[in-house]
């Protein structure tokens, strides 16, 4: 087992490991800022209106908290849910297809969509420079690399910030919803990973800045479980299981940032 003391003494080669799966937002790009945002946005909205029809206080959406908690790293649907259950609110589930004013877990999931699509076409994701020359390492050394992330975004974002060609697999909300495997904080779709790439869990390395998908690597019985805080997690992260916590992952190659 490795320290969980912030120390990293790792070796990512061969001999200890055959592929490496990352999260997207949070680890490999700065979506998980644009996720948080669009989330504090439509949930604020949402919960203002809710409180001038029904008296009920009104109570912002935190983005460390909530985000955090109940959201991050979650398939937007599930994390709609886990949020409003949070406050005591139940909604009606809705359908994919649901208009993004409708007051519905979908609805809401829609709307939160639609604000992610708009800063990705504008330019409003960029790469964590550390993380990508993380994943450039390993290939070099002979390591699988998977992107493993609930967003149905997830090709989109690759393209855009043109490192797609970087990942042997990509198990992402499309394959989820394909295949109905159920998201973070279960392991399903890091197992599916693996077994896609032809390697044991124990031989396979995530890496996740969310608490659900830290939860979800451990959960499956994978070698090394590295948790990534971008902003005061450190603790939940261990807690959640991480057998590692790194503030960048350049920290791993022995760099300085990203």
């Amino acid at each position: 087992m490795m320290p969980k003391n912030g120390q990293v003494p790792l070796v990512l080669t061969p001999a200890r490991f055959e592929a490496v799966l990352f999260d997207l937002d949070g680890v490999l790009t700065s979506t998980a800022q644009v996720h948080a945002a669009a989330w504090k946005q439509i949930l604020d909205d949402y919960l203002q209106s809710r409180s001038r029809r029904t008296g009920e206080p009104f109570r912002p959406f935190d983005v460390d908290a909530d985000y955090k908690q109940y959201v991050d790293g979650k398939p937007r649907y599930d994390g709609v849910r886990s949020f409003l259950a949070s406050r005591g609110i139940c909604l009606p589930e809705g359908t994919e297809t649901s208009a993004s004013d409708e007051e519905s877990v979908c609805g809401l999931g829609n709307q939160k969509d639609e604000l992610v699509k708009q800063a990705l076409h504008t330019g409003g994701v960029k790469t964590y420079p550390g993380a990508i020359d993380l994943v450039r390492r390993v290939r070099e050394l002979g390591l699988k690399t998977a992107v493993v992330s609930s967003s149905r975004n997830c090709a989109e974002v690759l393209r855009a910030v043109g490192i797609e060609g970087l990942f042997d697999i990509r198990v992402d909300g499309e394959v989820i919803d394909r295949l109905h495997l159920p998201g973070k904080p279960a392991p399903d779709t890091y197992l599916h990973a693996a077994e896609l790439l032809g390697v044991l869990p124990a031989r396979a390395v995530v890496v996740e800045d969310a608490i659900a998908g830290v939860q979800a690597g451990h959960a499956g019985g994978f070698g090394l479980v590295v948790g990534v805080d971008r902003g005061g997690s450190a603790e939940a992260l261990r807690q959640s299981g991480a057998d590692v916590v790194v503030a960048h992952l350049s920290e791993l190659i022995g760099g300085h940032q990203g």
